[in-house]
């Protein structure tokens, strides 16, 4: 098989200040498939930070995609075996109110991220700022400025991960099984809602879905995160 057009994340995309947004990342391979990321649900295993602006080779696999560089797998892409369960809807209204107690405003192991970063202006980063809802969900509202298989996936990141306690537990992506069944449109209103289901040791595991107009189920996905120590990666 002949490997595809390489992959570069630019530096837009960065989730800590060094390496590649794990959600826009795992979007953006699993867009090489030949679903093109949207309609099946792709499971990406993140094995390394994605560097930043740098070309990344894309070699096609009987299973689905691998992302390499300088020699070394930095993702791998599947189709997924099972569909991810989306998370129970909340109201536009609970979610705004949910985003006014972002934690990430307070305390942030990476503030510029491109998902959830407080550092980042609006149209540049997506700004989702996930607060509590319950015991195990967070919510927030999103106006997307730029639609796209990678934006979608990237938009899924993070409210996963702020279910959970970043601010005890910070924590880097490690995995994502998500599925699009549309690309959101520009300049309409969604939810994303996040949801804690289990940790186990360094693990965490959590789960996003963006809903529509009507709880429509625009995307949804699954992840495991890994803790770190933030310092190793600014």
């Amino acid at each position: 098989m002949s490997s595809l057009p390489p992959l570069i994340v630019p530096h837009r995309f960065n989730g800590p200040p060094r390496s590649g947004n794990g959600g826009w990342t795992s979007g953006a391979l699993a867009a090489t498939l030949p679903a093109q990321g949207v309609g099946a649900a792709v499971t990406v295993t993140l094995r390394r930070p994605p560097p930043l602006d740098v070309p990344m080779p894309v070699l096609p696999t009987a299973a689905g995609a691998t992302l390499t560089h300088d020699g070394e797998v930095v993702a791998e892409a599947v189709y997924a075996e099972e569909r991810p369960a989306p998370v129970a809807p909340v109201s536009v209204a609970a979610a705004a109110e949910a985003a006014a107690g972002y934690p990430g405003h307070r305390v942030h192991p990476f503030p510029t991220c491109y998902v959830c970063g407080p550092d980042r202006r609006v149209g540049d980063g997506l700004r989702i700022f996930a607060g509590p809802v319950d015991g195990e969900r967070v919510a927030a509202t999103w106006t997307p400025h730029d639609s796209a298989v990678p934006v979608a996936w990237a938009a899924l990141d993070c409210p996963g991960g702020w279910s959970s306690d970043l601010e005890g537990r910070p924590s880097v992506l490690g995995r994502m099984t998500a599925e699009v069944h549309s690309l959101p449109r520009t300049s309409e209103r969604y939810v994303v809602v996040g949801e804690l289901r289990g940790i186990e040791g360094r693990r965490t595991f959590t789960a996003a879905t963006l809903y529509g107009p009507d709880d429509e189920v625009v995307a949804t996905a699954e992840h495991v995160w890994f803790t770190v120590d933030p310092k190793d990666y600014l």
